[in-house]
């Protein structure tokens, strides 16, 4: 039987992370990615930190990936970060950009199956000249232990048989490792947050116009109020190189307690007249067919147009773009900028009075996916590890959810580096003992040592006083009424102080459901954007896709072999997946619910009371963006 030193399930950021810094250190390194390749089934809402905390070490992407800054494989470096509190179309904008340098390097927005195509091929390299890689479209099965022998088996759908001195599970928030192996129960719905994103195709230049950025830089918008619709969480909007992510976040449990399509809550913040004027572009669209003409005429007409609106979409696209106007040049198919212009507009003009194409206001969604959030506050692993598996990132159940502070990634990377680091202690010393802990506890207190798990555990005042120096300066207290009063004591440095002290002595966790109430979340940003707010108007009608658009237009690899089972078809639970399912898998008939379909995009909504496994190896869902 094949054996590896270790073996990394999961080719999620922390994953890829981890299989880079154990090769780095000589380590033989074999990770087992379920999709065809690394990246596809990988989603983010997101931003990638750099962090440099004022206590304590983390271990950040551009130290584990050298040349990260150099190439660049992230979309914009975010230098503005916006707090919207919304009340219909009046919205009251704060600029928390202090709050998001808190002690941070630098922050980045990235689309997942990009940045992690990248990290693969850094990690490979080096992976290979010690006998490790990366193995695409492998399902791992089943992991167990034969102690006498001192062997661990992992078993896969699709290869033999092999051993590991030791694992990484970087399997994400539905850790089937840990499942598997008894290592912790499935999350619950108060520990996880239900994301919703899409993808909005936006021209380069007409991003930094809009949001008033210089190339390269790039903004994040966050909404709390109305936008909501009486949910506890809150919305996004990231400036990506060319393109937008839209998306919202909210509390499993609130989502359970009032159910709501998820395609519904990302069509209000999509319909919000702000964001509106945000992602709005020029649209070519079809004319209607002449009726009168014959049917080869129309089909001629029809593929004549199809061709000048593709024509004309890719040179705007490539002429809004820094690098499309050098590749014009480069390429020498235009002799100047103008030229390229000129043309655009010829086909412009051509389609419009031609071929009567429509040019309409509108926006273009590109895709939509879903996923779930660990809340680390609530459900990260005391012990994270079972025996010699160590959990890193989601599948340990940990991200970082402090009101407007949101992270995810660099804590799995950092947990990574710390995983890393104990397998190679553990194997200086040959001790991988599986019964002995010894490899566990190293982790395990390695992590504990992190000062993202001090965040998790305690309120920040220094971060609070970021947020509460910032707001005071652009929210007059005396005109927010009742909250006059509160906002005016906790601006007091001494009584702030205190406050936090006695949650942190109370102890965060037992305090969340007062700090994470519909007041904060809903009622207060509603009412400040009431009374102070600015009023937006749009005057354009969005074509959202109808939620059957948005799943044809995915990817799959169907897999004949469903990989969710309905346990209970008539508990309280399992109805509301009936709305709750981003992709409507689940029906009602008579008194059980029954799994209609599987245009399953692998978030997990329905895991916690379900069978649920990943598809078989390059099955299932292939994200393009992620």
């Amino acid at each position: 039987m094949e054996q590896f030193d270790v073996v990394i399930v999961g080719g999620g950021s922390a994953g890829l992370a981890a299989l880079k810094h154990l090769s780095s250190k000589g380590i033989q390194s074999v990770l087992m990615e379920a999709g065809s390749t690394v990246g596809t089934k990988n989603v983010s809402g997101g931003i990638l930190y750099s962090k440099n905390p004022q206590t304590g070490k983390v271990y950040n992407v551009d130290e584990i990936f050298e040349n990260f800054l150099q190439e660049k494989p992230w979309e914009r470096q975010i230098t503005k970060y916006i707090l919207n509190c919304v009340s219909k179309d009046k919205v009251l904008s704060i600029d928390l950009t202090d709050s998001h340098e808190y002690q941070s390097n630098f922050g980045c927005s990235v689309l997942l199956n990009k940045l992690n195509s990248w990290f693969a091929k850094q990690s490979l390299e080096v992976a290979e000249r010690n006998g490790g890689g990366i193995v695409n479209g492998v399902h791992v099965r089943n992991i167990s232990w034969d102690e006498e022998k001192g062997k661990t088996i992992i078993q896969t759908d699709e290869l033999d048989d092999f051993e590991a001195k030791a694992i990484i599970a970087s399997d994400g928030v539905n850790s089937e490792v840990a499942e598997i192996t008894g290592a912790r129960k499935k999350f619950s719905p108060p520990e996880l947050y239900q994301g919703v994103k899409v993808v909005v195709k936006l021209p380069e230049e007409i991003i930094e116009e809009r949001f008033d950025l210089s190339p390269g830089e790039g903004t994040a918008h966050i909404f709390a109020g109305d936008v909501t619709l009486g949910h506890i969480g809150g919305g996004f909007l990231y400036t990506n190189i060319d393109s937008l992510s839209a998306g919202v976040v909210y509390h499993y449990d609130s989502l359970i307690s009032n159910p709501m399509g998820p395609n519904n809550l990302v069509n209000a913040l999509l319909n919000n007249p702000f964001v509106k004027e945000y992602i709005k572009d020029e649209v070519a669209l079809e004319p209607y067919p002449d009726k009168s003409l014959s049917k080869m005429e129309q089909l001629r007409i029809k593929f004549a147009v199809n061709k000048l609106i593709k024509r004309w979409e890719k040179l705007r696209f490539e002429y809004y773009s820094h690098e499309g106007k050098k590749r014009f040049l480069d390429d020498k198919e235009f002799n100047s900028i103008e030229d390229v212009k000129s043309k655009m507009d010829a086909i412009h003009k051509e389609l419009l009075e031609k071929y009567n194409t429509r040019f309409e206001t509108d926006y273009v969604e590109l895709e939509y996916s879903t996923k779930l959030i660990p809340d680390g506050k609530r459900c990260r692993m005391k012990k994270p590890y079972i025996k010699n598996i160590l959990f890193i990132g989601d599948a340990a159940g940990r991200g970082l959810f402090i009101g407007p502070r949101i992270e995810g990634l660099n804590v799995g990377i950092d947990d990574a580096v710390r995983a890393s680091n104990a397998i190679k202690q553990a194997l200086e010393k040959n001790n991988l003992d599986v019964a002995s802990n010894y490899l566990g506890e190293l982790y395990s207190q390695s992590v504990q040592e992190s000062p993202y798990t001090m965040d998790m555990e305690r309120i920040d005042k220094y971060y609070i006083k970021t947020i509460i120096d910032t707001a005071g300066k652009q929210i007059p207290s005396q005109k927010i009424g009742k909250y006059r009063l509160l906002f005016r004591l906790f601006q007091n440095d001494k009584l702030r102080n205190i406050s936090i002290d006695i949650v942190n002595k109370i102890g965060y966790n037992n305090m969340l459901s007062l700090i994470e109430s519909e007041e904060t979340y809903i009622h207060t940003p509603i009412n400040i954007a009431a009374k102070l707010g600015t009023k937006t108007i749009s005057e354009y009608s969005l074509s959202i896709p109808e939620l059957s658009q948005r799943i044809s237009n995915l990817s799959y690899n169907d897999d004949p072999q469903s990989h969710i089972k309905i346990i209970n078809p008539r508990s309280e639970f399992m109805k509301k997946m009936v709305t709750l399912c981003p992709t409507k898998c689940y029906s009602l008939e008579g008194e059980d619910v029954v799994l209609q379909h599987e245009g399953c995009i692998e978030c997990g909504t329905c895991s916690p009371e379900t069978e649920w496994r990943h598809p078989r190896g390059e099955k299932g869902i292939q994200y393009k963006y992620g």
